[in-house]
């Protein structure tokens, strides 16, 4: 798991790095597992953009990931290791013992041919899948469940881990890769171990093209428009907005709070990121 830099034998190319995939042992999906995905352009059932910024891209199958880990104290094998065009992070095929194949993100570290389990009676070990209450404190989490058994929906991308700070009496403190720290039912699941693919961040596009692969289209910004396309837009030269940032609509961005004041999950906050 490390970058290879490209030679620079064109522009785009000299200041670009790649993943060097050492950990890949497939490229090619479990076709059972895979699904596909429908384009929208960002745009809404009435055809309106809804999400700028958004069309084109590389076509994709969608691979379906068991966030849940439901398959309870039945051993798995992983089988391989394989990139995902979906998330950044990578994933793993596991076969368990009565046959089925599933799907999880793969934890960094573990390799093909190493055993997993699921369930409250799973060993403390990288890939396996516990309740908060049989973790102790300390431990390194991923995958982490917000309602017991919906599946895990914090902490899933690349390179990103929590840490269980403490257990109280229903509850369990978990700090965040954002530092927020905050209290998760202790009957909800959680995974051991680091998401893999840790040097994501590190990787450098190199050229805009790049991003049109990835289905994300070019962003003009406010201040080179003119004043009926932006509140930014227009001034003698180069202007730098003379307003504080907002949106095409005028609503203020970069900094300014979206969060509703009473969320019902705000209670569950204990020291937040910011």
């Amino acid at each position: 798991m490390g970058i290879r830099t490209l030679k620079s034998v064109t522009p785009g190319n000299r200041f670009a790095s790649r993943p060097d995939f050492a950990d890949i042992t497939e490229s090619k999906p479990e076709k059972s597992l895979t699904t596909a995905i429908r384009k929208t352009g960002g745009r809404n059932n009435h055809g309106r953009i809804t999400c700028r910024h958004r069309g084109g891209g590389h076509r994709r199958r969608y691979r379906i990931i068991d966030f849940k880990r439901d398959k309870f104290d039945i051993p798995g094998r992983v089988k391989t290791i394989e990139y995902d065009p979906n998330r950044s992070a990578y994933i793993s095929l596991i076969v368990y013992a009565d046959g089925e194949k599933r799907y999880i993100l793969s934890p960094f570290g573990l390799r093909k041919g190493d055993q997993i389990l699921a369930g409250e009676n799973a060993p403390l070990k990288l890939g396996n899948s516990l309740s908060l209450q049989s973790i102790p404190t300390g431990m390194m989490v991923h995958n982490i469940e917000l309602i017991p058994g919906k599946g895990g929906q914090m902490v899933r991308s690349a390179g990103s881990v929590a840490q269980i700070m403490s257990h109280e009496e229903e509850f369990t403190s978990l700090k965040l890769p954002s530092g927020e720290i905050r209290l998760v039912s202790k009957k909800c699941y959680a995974t051991v171990g680091q998401v893999g693919n840790r040097t994501h961040e590190q990787i450098s596009s190199g050229k805009a093209g790049r991003s049109r692969w990835l289905g994300r289209r070019p962003t003009t910004r406010g201040v080179a428009m003119n004043p009926v396309d932006h509140p930014m837009g227009g001034g003698e030269g180069k202007s730098s907005g003379g307003r504080h940032p907002c949106t095409p609509w005028g609503k203020p961005t970069k900094g300014y709070k979206t969060r509703k004041r009473n969320k019902q999950s705000n209670v569950m906050i204990v020291k937040r990121r910011k």
